[in-house]
């Protein structure tokens, strides 16, 4: 029996991996600084941090957080298979650290004015992953 790969489905969804020791840091209530200082290439730390000093009213500082997570996410993207686009889910635990970057960079960039900025992260945000983008806009 033959399998044909369906050439229209786009790329496969991408799976972050997991690093348990970090996510259990950020967890168990150590300060998103810390966690960042320890695992720099941990995107939930840096997300914590971005909404955090968003939530502070310091825009600038969350959109430097935001914009360091999502391009480490990135590199972990890359090294995990993803071509460029593509399904990347929330379901997926490991994800979400990106994702909420990619989400404060939306809200960071629009809260500075850097409008095209804002509106090609949520695009991204939305095509990555609708039930993200969903989860997230109540911290937009």
């Amino acid at each position: 029996m033959e399998t044909h790969e369906n050439l229209l489905a786009g790329p496969p969804p991408t799976l972050l991996p997991d690093n348990p020791e970090a996510r259990q840091m950020l967890e168990s209530g150590a300060k998103a600084a810390d966690v960042a200082a320890r695992f720099p290439a941990y995107s939930a730390a840096w997300g914590a941090l971005a909404d955090d000093y968003f939530a502070a009213g310091h825009a600038v500082t969350s959109y430097a957080f935001a914009r360091t997570g999502y391009h480490r996410g990135l590199d972990q993207l890359r090294r995990a298979g993803w071509k460029g686009h593509g399904p990347i889910p929330w379901e997926h635990e490991p994800n979400q650290g990106f994702l909420r970057c990619l989400n404060a960079l939306a809200r960071a960039a629009n809260a500075i004015g850097e409008k095209d900025e804002a509106e090609r992260c949520a695009q991204f945000l939305r095509d990555s992953s609708a039930a993200a983008a969903e989860a997230l806009s109540a911290n937009h």
